[in-house]
């Protein structure tokens, strides 16, 4: 097995055992502390789970980089060469208020592009996996929704939770309404991008910028799955582009007409 495959396959083991670690703490009492504002939350079990899915991939590559959310890990994706991306629990608040839809989310990058992904729920037991191969859920393959028609496309609005970005996102979900068919929040990021990967959602938006542990992963689902993701000028989509929409490709022009002239938050 060369170290490409073998990094493949703990992509999958780690993202299962930082999922199943927080399955252990899930509706239970929790220790909550706030990061940027009173809606950007953080949990013990959020540090305690990266730390173990760092300590892993430490074990087995050392030399390895590692970008993730909590703690003191890299914020950014390096250019060169291997580095992991690792959101602990994407969806933190709806682990807080006991609802399943919540994830690990690991995805691995070679000089800035991503070759391996899994994204974990194990509060409802779905686990989505991307390699060159294509996109699973649960072993079976996936493939974007097939729907056509804008005017039925079910979309979810992907956005934080500051003040600014809930401005912007009542705006776009204007424009889900009234140009769309229907709209979702899920609440993760990374949950909402498996959904589309897997045709459970038509398509995914934001006119705000993202991080990479809340987006690279579900973005390469999304590409193996046969769907188009780009930034809001349609140019192709990379982790440090402004905005992102995220389709099955069918109407992608339509959308990135109806949010590409939105004001950058």
């Amino acid at each position: 097995m060369d170290d490409l495959e073998a990094r493949q396959r703990l992509v999958v083991d780690v993202a299962h055992e930082g999922g199943e670690l927080a399955l252990d703490s899930f509706r239970q009492e929790l220790s909550v502390e706030t990061k940027a504002g009173p809606m950007d939350v953080v949990t013990a079990v959020d540090r305690a789970v990266q730390r173990r899915i760092v300590d892993r991939i430490a074990e087995r590559f050392p030399e390895d980089d590692i970008v993730g959310e909590e703690d003191d890990a890299a914020k950014h994706v390096p250019e060169n060469g291997i580095a992991w991306v690792i959101d602990p629990i994407d969806g933190t608040n709806n682990y807080i208020a006991g609802n399943r839809r919540w994830a690990t989310s690991i995805a691995l990058v070679e000089d800035g592009e991503p070759v391996a992904a899994a994204n974990y729920l194990p509060a409802i037991d779905d686990r989505y996996v991307a390699t060159s191969q294509g996109a699973q859920r649960n072993d079976d393959s996936v493939r974007v929704s097939d729907t056509t028609a804008p005017e039925t496309f079910t979309i979810d609005p992907v956005f934080g939770l500051s003040q600014a970005e809930r401005q912007a996102l009542a705006r776009v979900s204007r424009t889900i309404i009234t140009e769309f068919g229907d709209l979702r929040r899920v609440g993760s990021g990374q949950t909402t991008l498996s959904m589309v990967a897997s045709g459970e959602l038509d398509a995914a938006v934001s006119t705000v910028d993202l991080s990479p542990w809340d987006t690279i992963a579900g973005v390469y689902l999304i590409r193996r799955a046969g769907g188009r993701v780009t930034d809001l000028t349609g140019e192709r989509w990379r982790h440090d582009s402004e905005g992102l929409v995220a389709s099955n490709g069918t109407a992608h022009d339509e959308l990135v007409a109806a949010f590409g002239t939105f004001e950058r938050t």
